[in-house]
Parts: structure tokens; C-alpha cells; sequence
């Protein structure tokens, strides 16, 4: 039996988080068009629980990308394995992600998304690794800076697995 991942974020750190993200999104776009982009597949609990935080009208997209495969780091080629349902111009887009490492893929995602004319695009990370960063990364809103470690649970995985920890942790070393 696999050792269970090292808590690094408890569940009641990250849900306190959120709350405090989603008051502070909802208070500057009240009135706006909203379009939260889940990024597929690590954000989807982070997207879950920020959607209920917001406490405004919105819309919710989902947009699948892969740039790590079974690896622990990112090869740096982008993939998009799913795109949105429905156009987003003139729509203010939250993007968010579950983690910034290089920044590479916040890099791609954003120049692609401006190229469907939205009002404003702003990105929501739960977690940024500012250490590993090789492209610029604009995090308009963040929940944790982590040092270079490789995180699982709450969504994020290790060749698909731990997305269902309720806590970010650190896997055993080997």
C-alpha cells in the first residue's frame, strides 16, 4: 500500500482561502458578465468550491489542457484536450487554474483566450511555485505560494491519481 501523501494545505486552510477569494471576485464583478474557465482536469474542485464562494450571477466554461502527462513536471508543449462550449467576447473570464509552475501554460492559455475578443481576462491560481517560473506569470488572484515541491490532492494529480485528497500534500520520496 502506497504511504499516503505529507499534508502541506489542510482542507480547512484551502476552504478559508477560497471563501476570501470568492468575496473579493464577486466585489469586482458585480454587475459584469462573468465567465469562470475551469481549467480541466487539476482545477476542478478549486473551480467547484470558488463557484459557490462567488456570490453573484455567473457562467461556468471548461477548458481541458495537459502539459505534464504521467511525468512530475511539465514538458512545456500545451495541449488543449477540450474547448469551450460557447463564445466568450465581450465576457469578463476568471481563469482558474489549480497551479502555476513555469508559467507556460498560463502564457499559452491567456494569448489564446485574448484572441476571442473577452472584456478582461484575470487568473485565479490556487497555488504558484514562483521558483520554477521561466514565463512571466500575472496571478491576479492567489491563494498559496508553495516552495518546489510536487503537490497532489484537491484536485491535482499524480498520473491521474490523488485528485480526490480533500488537502494539498507532498508525495513520499521514493
Amino acid at each position: 500500500m502506497d504511504d499516503p501523501p505529507r499534508e502541506l494545505l489542510s482542507s480547512e486552510a484551502i476552504q478559508s482561502r477560497v471563501k476570501e477569494l470568492g468575496a473579493q471576485i464577486a466585489r469586482e464583478y458585480a454587475g459584469k458578465s462573468l465567465v469562470l474557465l475551469c481549467v480541466l482536469k487539476g482545477s476542478f474542485m478549486f473551480a467547484a468550491d470558488l463557484a459557490g464562494a462567488i456570490e453573484i450571477p455567473l457562467r461556468v466554461e471548461f477548458l481541458g489542457v495537459r502539459s505534464y502527462g504521467d511525468d512530475t513536471r511539465s514538458s512545456g508543449v500545451v495541449q488543449i484536450t477540450q474547448d469551450l462550449t460557447r463564445p466568450v467576447a465581450g465576457d469578463h473570464i476568471v481563469l482558474v487554474e489549480d497551479i502555476v509552475d513555469t508559467g507556460l501554460t498560463l502564457s499559452y492559455l491567456r494569448e489564446q483566450l485574448l484572441a476571442r475578443a473577452p472584456a478582461s481576462v484575470k487568473v485565479c491560481a490556487l497555488l504558484h511555485k514562483p521558483s520554477r517560473s521561466v514565463s512571466p506569470a500575472h496571478i491576479d488572484y492567489l491563494g498559496f505560494t508553495i516552495e518546489n515541491v510536487f503537490v497532489v490532492g484537491y484536485g491535482l494529480d499524480h498520473a491521474e491519481r490523488y485528485r480526490n485528497l480533500p488537502y494539498v500534500g507532498v508525495l513520499p520520496t521514493s
